[in-house]
């Protein structure tokens, strides 16, 4: 991110400004949808309860409880208003009805493993729990996989930036995790993106011409 109020300073300088607070709303807050980098607040949380100035299971405790109910609220705001939107921002990129159906039915046989496994994505933390409440994923297994998957990720992010802190510095372990997550995020996109072009080929040249 290039925006000057989420950098990496900015951000060690709210957390030791305002503590768990500054960990709680900024993961609260991605998960709304709103552009704060949750992944370099949870790595800082943790690596100031490495150095002492901050206790390690109240960070942890901030960092579960902020994405389970901001991806609760996502959950809602999917559930509610998310389909009309949806087919709205559809229908700029050229994706019928009919397709984002299609599209929301594929998600909702993979919704479990979307809701887990999206904490690990930067962009699947902010999408996956709308898209679970656009594609009418039961509030109680949400609940469930939303709980499941914000537990195991802020414990590897928050263990990570704990003890790896006293190995390498904090600008260096965030690099190290943005790379990671950049390739992942990559990888991800091939698996959808590329079933997806060739099933619009083959049905763009049903006769294989």
């Amino acid at each position: 991110m290039s925006l000057e109020f989420i950098s990496l300073e900015n951000i060690q300088r709210i957390a030791h400004e305002y503590g768990y607070w500054a960990i709680f709303f900024g993961i609260l807050l991605e998960n709304l949808g709103i552009p704060i980098p949750g992944e370099t607040v949870t790595l800082v949380g943790g690596f100031l309860a490495g150095s002492h100035e901050l206790n390690y299971w109240l960070v942890l405790g901030d960092a579960v409880t902020g994405a389970v109910i901001g991806g609760i609220c996502g959950y809602w705001i999917g559930r509610t208003g998310g389909w009309p939107m949806l087919v709205r921002l559809g229908s700029l990129f050229r994706f019928s009805e009919a397709r984002l159906l299609s599209i929301k039915e594929q998600f909702s046989e993979n919704a479990a493993k979307a809701v887990f496994f999206g904490r690990f994505f930067a962009l699947l933390r902010i999408f996956a729990a709308p898209m679970a409440g656009i594609a009418e994923m039961p509030f109680g297994k949400f609940c469930f996989y939303n709980i499941l998957g914000a537990t195991v990720w802020a414990s590897v992010m928050v263990t990570l930036s704990f003890f790896a802190g006293t190995v390498v510095s904090l600008e260096q372990l965030v690099a190290w995790v943005s790379k990671f997550a950049i390739a992942a995020l990559l990888i991800l996109a091939a698996f959808i993106i590329i079933p997806l072009w060739l099933e619009a080929r083959q049905a763009n040249n049903p006769a294989g011409e």
